[in-house]
């Protein structure tokens, strides 16, 4: 692409310093009477001209083409590590989600002062979160493997993006949960060890 550019300018710049070499020479050849001579000097200085600005017109045309690349080069790696990052912080919210679920909320259910009634929705509070953020994770998985989408990197970035700060919500929303579960479990413990006292006096 960039060889025939450059080699399309050369002609054009050749097909015009022809054109202006045959106006020029042809009425000093013809010897007619009352033509001007031309100024052989003058003529190959304005040549010289021609095919230096031609020179550089390709220069500067090859130098747009570069710093055009190099912009479109920069953004791509600055997508990539937005995406990366995004990757990481979406990676490191769900190790989050899966560990509060897997030992809090084992631990809030195992506790005697957790009512049987209690233990199906104390599940399905957390349960709701964890369906979220696997949807999540199954639609990244789309977004990187699969070219179905179509989409572009900016696109995909935003996306990814997006799905990092709903998983910072949802640690957010699940440390909520997990603490107020606590409080209600050292409350009834409280409860439960201030009336045996009364019992006991």
């Amino acid at each position: 692409m960039k060889t025939n550019k450059n080699v399309s300018i050369r002609k054009n710049a050749l097909i015009l310093l022809l054109a202006l070499t045959t106006a020029l020479l042809l009425p000093a050849g013809a010897a007619c009477q009352g033509m001007p001579v031309y100024d052989n000097t003058n003529f190959i200085s304005m040549a010289k001209s021609l095919v230096e600005s031609a020179k550089q017109t390709s220069e500067l045309l090859k130098t747009v083409q570069f710093l055009k690349e190099q912009k479109d080069n920069i953004v791509k790696v600055n997508n990539a590590i937005k995406q990366l990052k995004a990757l990481q912080e979406l990676t490191k919210n769900n190790e989050i989600l899966f560990n509060t679920v897997r030992t809090d909320l084992r631990d809030i259910l195992n506790s005697p002062y957790i009512k049987a009634g209690e233990v199906e929705q104390v599940s399905r509070s957390f349960e709701q979160i964890m369906d979220t953020a696997i949807d999540d994770l199954d639609f990244v998985n789309q977004i990187l493997s699969s070219d179905f989408l179509k989409m572009t990197d900016a696109e995909r970035t935003a996306i990814l993006m997006e799905k990092k700060v709903q998983s910072q919500e949802m640690v957010a929303e699940l440390e909520v949960k997990t603490k107020r579960y606590r409080e209600i479990i050292s409350f009834r413990k409280m409860q439960d060890i201030i009336n045996n006292r009364e019992t006991n006096y």
